[in-house]
């Protein structure tokens, strides 16, 4: 995990809202087609428990993303994220469809990201988070990058520097050590 500043930590404890591009952050980057056409993503299972960490403890989690797929549909359902915004090429309008719809402001909102057409949701947002294998533009424009690439626990590692930085942690690790 990056060094945490002061002003990262701030960001950090006002996150009530995480939103999360797909292809390279959630994924790898890589896109498999199968011999039917189908395209295939591979998650990662950390990110997965991360993502439902952070939903238990009342911090929503949201996806904006270029494509659609019915691979990601599935994992989606799977981690019970509902506020879905797929097929999107104005990122920008999307987050702005999305603080109008849930009602948090801008500056309480973390966004992960990795290429450019992440940009500008990263303008826009308090904590603005660069995968380490993000393109430069966009780790140049992130308050943080992670230690992890993305699909390899990216997601895993922002939502746990966010359950530390509001102190609640500990009390997870306590019920999997008491379990």
């Amino acid at each position: 995990m990056p060094k945490i500043t002061a002003d990262i930590q701030a960001r950090l404890e006002q996150v009530q809202l995480l939103l999360l591009d797909v292809d390279g952050v959630l994924t790898d980057g890589g896109i498999i087609y199968n011999a039917a056409g189908e395209e295939i993503k591979r998650f990662h299972v950390k990110d997965g428990l991360g993502i439902r960490l952070l939903m238990e403890t009342g911090i929503r989690v949201g996806i904006i993303t270029g494509r659609r797929s019915p691979a990601l549909t599935h994992r989606l359902n799977n981690l019970g994220i509902e506020l879905v915004l797929d097929g999107i090429h104005d990122k920008a309008a999307a987050l702005t469809d999305i603080t109008a719809r849930v009602g948090v402001d801008n500056r309480h909102i973390s966004f992960l990201g990795d290429d450019l057409p992440d940009l500008p949701v990263m303008k826009r947002v308090g904590l603005a988070v660069a995968v380490a294998d993000a393109c430069y533009e966009v780790k140049e424009s992130a308050h943080m990058i992670t230690a992890a690439g993305g699909g390899k626990g990216a997601v895993r590692e922002l939502c746990e520097a966010v359950l530390k930085a509001k102190g609640l942690w500990e009390g997870i690790l306590e019920r999997f050590l008491t379990s």
